[in-house]
C-alpha cells in the first residue's frame, strides 16, 4: 500500500467519524449510530473509500492498541460502591456466561445457518455489551442509580472474557487446541495472567505519577500513562493472545482506584482520547463489510440476533437479578439495553483474516452475522434507549435541564 493510500485512508476514516460525531451533536441522536453509518458509507456498502484490509497485519496492531486504550479509561471510570452492586455484576456475567454462549450457538446455527463450530464462535464474540457504546449511551440518558454503573461493569468485566473465549474457540476450530480442557485451561491463564500483569502495571503506574505533580506536567502523566499501557499490552499480547485486554481493564481499575483525586485531569485526557479511538475505530471496522455478508443471512439473520435480543438477554436479566430490590421498569430497561461495541467488530474482523487465510468455509457468514448484530442492536436499542428511559421515568431528576444547559459544550460521543 503506497503512503499516500494510506494517508487517504486515515484521512477519510477520521474526517467522516468527525462528520458524524458533529451530525450527533446537532441532532442528538446516539453519535454510535451515526458512526457506523459513518463507516458503511466510505467503505464497501458505500462509496469503497476505505478498504480496511489494505493497512494488512498494521490492522490488528492499530485496533489492539485503540481498544487497549478505550478498556484502559473504562476501567479508570468503573466504580461499583457497595456488595449490592458487584454481587448485581457478578450474577449477571455468570448467568450471561452460560446462557450467552448456549442461546447464541443454538441461534447462529438454526437460524442463521453458520455451522456448529463458527456458531460457537459466534456466540462468544457477541457474548459482552460493549463500553465503547454502553459508556456514551448511559452519560447521554443520565440514568438514575445504579443502572448505569451496573450496565457500564458488565460490559468491562464480560467484554475481555468474551473476546478471550472468542479466540480459543477459533484455536479449536482450527485444530490448534486439543479439547475443552485445553480450552478451559486457557481461558483461566489468560484471564488470569491478564488480570495479574494489568493490576501490577496499574500499582507501578500509580507510583509513579504520584511523583509527578498533577497541575504542572500533565502531558507527562499523560504519555507515560499510555507508554506504559502501550508496553503492557503488547508484551501481553505477545505471550498470551488476548491477554491484554484484560490487563489493560485491571491497569485502568486499579489507577482510577489508587490515584484518587490526583486523577481527575488524567482521567479526562485518556477519556479524550479513548473518545478519539471510537470516532477512528467504528468507521474502520464498519467499512470492512459488504452487504454480499450481509444479504445472504436473509431473515435468518435478523431472526437470530432478534432471538438475542427479545428472549435471550430478558431471562438472563430475569434471573440474574431475581431476589434482587430492582423494580420492574428497571429489570426492563437492563434486559432491553445490550447493544454490541467496537471489541466485538475488531474481534470480528481479525477473526475472518484468520478463518479464511486457514481456508474455513463461511468466514464472510460469520462477519456479516457479527456486523448484523452490532448494526441491530446499536441501531435500535440506540436510538430507543432515551426515550425508554424516560418514558420509565429512569432519567436522573434534573437531568433534562442540565442537558439544556449543557448542549453547546456537549461532547459529541456522548449525544
Amino acid at each position: 500500500m503506497t503512503p499516500e493510500r494510506l494517508g487517504v485512508l486515515w484521512g477519510v476514516t477520521v474526517f467522516a467519524g468527525a462528520i458524524a460525531q458533529a451530525l450527533a451533536w446537532l441532532s442528538g441522536l446516539p453519535g454510535v449510530v451515526l458512526l457506523l453509518l459513518a463507516g458503511l458509507l466510505i467503505g464497501r456498502s458505500g462509496l469503497h473509500l476505505v478498504e480496511p484490509l489494505d493497512l494488512g497485519i498494521g490492522l490488528e496492531v492499530v485496533v489492539g492498541l485503540l481498544v487497549s486504550l478505550v478498556l484502559f479509561d473504562g476501567g479508570i471510570n468503573l466504580k461499583l460502591p457497595g456488595d449490592a452492586l458487584k454481587l448485581t455484576v457478578l450474577r449477571i456475567v455468570l448467568v450471561r456466561l452460560v446462557l450467552a454462549v448456549a442461546g447464541g450457538l443454538l441461534a447462529a446455527h438454526t437460524l442463521a445457518g453458520l455451522s456448529w463450530p463458527l456458531a460457537a464462535v459466534f456466540s462468544a464474540i457477541v457474548l459482552a455489551t460493549g463500553p465503547t457504546v454502553v459508556n456514551p449511551l448511559v452519560q447521554q440518558i443520565r440514568l438514575r442509580a445504579p443502572l448505569g454503573e451496573v450496565l457500564e461493569g458488565e460490559g468491562l468485566v464480560l467484554e475481555p472474557i468474551g473476546a478471550v473465549l472468542a479466540l480459543l474457540l477459533l484455536e479449536l476450530v482450527l485444530g490448534n487446541l486439543h479439547g475443552w480442557r485445553e480450552l478451559l485451561l486457557g481461558l483461566l491463564e489468560r484471564l488470569l495472567g491478564g488480570v495479574a500483569v494489568g493490576a501490577a502495571c496499574g500499582w507501578l503506574l500509580t507510583a509513579a505519577l504520584r511523583r509527578i505533580p498533577a497541575a504542572s506536567a500533565a502531558p507527562l502523566r499523560l504519555q507515560l500513562s499510555l507508554g506504559v499501557l502501550f508496553l503492557m499490552f503488547s508484551l501481553c499480547e505477545q505471550v498470551l493472545p488476548e491477554s491484554g485486554l484484560p490487563a489493560s481493564v485491571a491497569a485502568g481499575v486499579v489507577l482510577g482506584r489508587r490515584l484518587d483525586t490526583d486523577a481527575s485531569e488524567l482521567d479526562d485526557l485518556i477519556r479524550q482520547l479513548a473518545m478519539l479511538a471510537i470516532t477512528m475505530l467504528f468507521p474502520l471496522l464498519a467499512a470492512d463489510v459488504s452487504w454480499a455478508e450481509l444479504s445472504p443471512l436473509g431473515w435468518g439473520g435478523v431472526a437470530c440476533v432478534l432471538v438475542l435480543m427479545l428472549l435471550q438477554r430478558p431471562l438472563a436479566i430475569g434471573l440474574a437479578t431475581w431476589g434482587l430490590p430492582f423494580s420492574w421498569s428497571e429489570k426492563l430497561l437492563l434486559a432491553w439495553l445490550a447493544p454490541r461495541g467496537i471489541v466485538t467488530a475488531a474481534v470480528a474482523s481479525l477473526f475472518t483474516i484468520r478463518l479464511e487465510e486457514a481456508g474455513v468455509l463461511g468466514a464472510g457468514r460469520l462477519q456479516g452475522l457479527v456486523f448484523l448484530t452490532i448494526l441491530m442492536t446499536v441501531g435500535l436499542q440506540g436510538l430507543s434507549a432515551r426515550p425508554l428511559a424516560t418514558r420509565l421515568g429512569l432519567v436522573a431528576a434534573g437531568s433534562e435541564a442540565a442537558t439544556d444547559s449543557a448542549q453547546v459544550s456537549a461532547d459529541p460521543v456522548q449525544q
